[in-house]
């Protein structure tokens, strides 16, 4: 069917206040409609999006993204970044048995994926501002990766079993650990990184970006027979942030466009090969020539 006899959309992106006005139909549009999917958390949509196209459009991990490019799984990555954070405090340890960055080389650090997006800024951070390497670490993970190409590095140990990250500090058998969402409360954990809020300010001050989590991705079927669709979703998306007031001088979670990501993404490409996320090293003109080439028709 041509996008004007089926201009519809199979659709998981998250709760945020720039999305919602595309959950209660304020924000439409006459060329397509998106069909909602409910699926919580977000990221139980990734491997089903990377591996066989479930959706049409989807919310995906930059991480997951890139190394779905790097391997030729049938998504088309958008200009569009719809969560980022700051990662430093998702770095925490028990209070009990603190550690400080410094002295974190042969320690044992549980996260849920080696391939989590915070998870890899996290490193990045250690990298960029205590001059560790990732191999200096010793990764303790449960999961695999979205895109079953992906091996994990011979240095991560898929240990962590069905214990949870918190028990696991308490049991003194990890010596720090890795949350996205589900960060621990309360004054048994610190964060690894006590100055995680100054450092954060300092780095977006210096990248001009906020590290990012999630971009939204077309499904390459979708984009072959529905572009107009397409087009009209990414529009769609844009209008939407729109109506979100934010303080123009205050970070952003959200971007548009490929001028202003052509660097963030230059960036995070380099910190995932010093990680060996990526089988080779991608250009931004692969990653993005398929959506430029959609857009711009």
């Amino acid at each position: 069917m041509t996008d004007l006899l089926e201009p519809h959309l199979k659709t998981v992106l998250g709760d945020y206040p720039h999305t919602r006005p595309l959950r209660d139909g304020k924000v439409t549009s006459e060329h397509v409609r998106l069909d909602f999917v409910p699926v919580s958390p977000v990221h139980k949509a990734f491997a089903p999006m990377v591996r066989y196209e479930a959706y049409e459009l989807s919310e995906l991990a930059i991480v997951t993204a890139l190394q779905a490019i790097a391997f030729g799984r049938p998504i088309v990555l958008l200009p569009a970044v719809v969560a980022s954070r700051f990662q430093r405090g998702c770095l925490v340890a028990l209070g009990a048995r603190p550690v400080a960055p410094e002295d974190l080389t042969g320690k044992r650090v549980g996260v849920r994926s080696y391939t989590q997006t915070t998870g890899m800024w996290v490193r990045a951070h250690l990298v960029e501002d205590y001059g560790l390497t990732t191999r200096d670490l010793r990764w303790i993970t449960r999961d695999g990766a979205h895109v079953a190409e992906y091996t994990d590095p011979d240095f991560v140990d898929h240990g962590i079993g069905d214990a949870a990250l918190t028990d696991l500090l308490h049991e003194g058998r990890l010596d720090a650990a890795i949350f996205g969402n589900d960060l621990p409360e309360g004054e048994e954990f610190v964060p690894v990184v006590t100055d995680a809020h100054a450092r954060d300010r300092a780095w977006w001050h210096k990248h001009g970006f906020m590290p990012i989590n999630h971009m939204v991705v077309a499904g390459r079927t979708a984009v072959a027979e529905k572009p107009g669709a397409v087009r009209a979703a990414y529009e769609l998306l844009q209008r939407a942030d729109a109506e979100v007031e934010r303080a123009g001088d205050e970070p952003s979670p959200t971007v548009f466009g490929f001028e202003r990501l052509r660097q963030p993404v230059a960036f995070t490409i380099d910190m995932c090969l010093e990680q060996g996320l990526l089988p080779r090293r991608l250009s931004v003109d692969e990653v993005f020539g398929p959506a430029e080439a959609l857009l711009s028709d």
